[in-house]
């Protein structure tokens, strides 16, 4: 059970937050200081820090949790578990977090990506974010399948798969602006990749 002080924290977290994604649609995300986003969610500049390091932050916020349940998944596979069926189930679980993450609304998804496609820092920190993620994922890939799943393999099956993915969610949003049907063509994208990696699932002795 969350106590009264947790819960005080998760509402200033979403306050600031909120906050910020309002200012960065209204303003842009250069024109917006961090002072003008504490004074939105109606806390001090020094309250904002204890949150959030940066505006990127913000933007990011949920970027560390998602990666470290992605992780915990991949290093707790089922033991009768192929990698393409590991991966198919990281995808799933991924899409349900995500529309159930009451932090992000299907609108601040929209937003988000509109500043990634547009700020140059937001495009230099996402892609840094993708690649830190891609390389954690391939390592606990590789070790969840000792002397079956070589490095290099466990690499090839998480870029095709985090790629793909990654690519017709923003296709499928560029297309109608449905976060719903987004979060569907991400999921068909990893289940049509994962027919591809049928040959990771065989012992190879390594």
């Amino acid at each position: 059970m969350v106590g009264i002080r947790e819960r005080k924290k998760q509402r200033t977290r979403r306050a600031l937050i909120e906050a910020a994604l309002r200012l960065f649609g209204e303003k842009g995300y250069e024109d917006t200081t961090l002072a003008e986003i504490a004074t939105e969610a109606d806390v001090s500049t020094r309250t904002f820090f204890s949150y959030f390091a940066s505006k990127e932050d913000v933007l990011f916020h949920d970027t560390d949790g998602s990666l470290a349940e992605r992780l915990a998944l991949v290093a707790t596979r089922r033991p009768d578990e192929t990698p393409s069926e590991l991966l198919l189930r990281m995808v799933r679980a991924s899409v349900t977090w995500t529309v159930d993450d009451q932090d992000f609304r299907p609108e601040d998804v929209r937003l988000r990506m509109r500043l990634i496609m547009t700020v140059p820092a937001l495009q230099a920190r996402a892609l840094h974010l993708l690649f830190d993620s891609q390389l954690r994922l391939t390592r606990a890939l590789h070790e969840a399948y000792p002397g079956q799943l070589g490095l290099m393999e466990a690499a090839a099956a998480v870029g095709a798969v985090v790629g793909a993915t990654k690519l017709a969610a923003v296709v499928s949003l560029n297309h109608d602006g449905s976060t719903e049907r987004a979060a569907e063509a991400a999921l068909e994208a990893a289940e049509i990749t994962v027919r591809g990696l049928a040959s990771l699932d065989r012992p190879t002795g390594r």
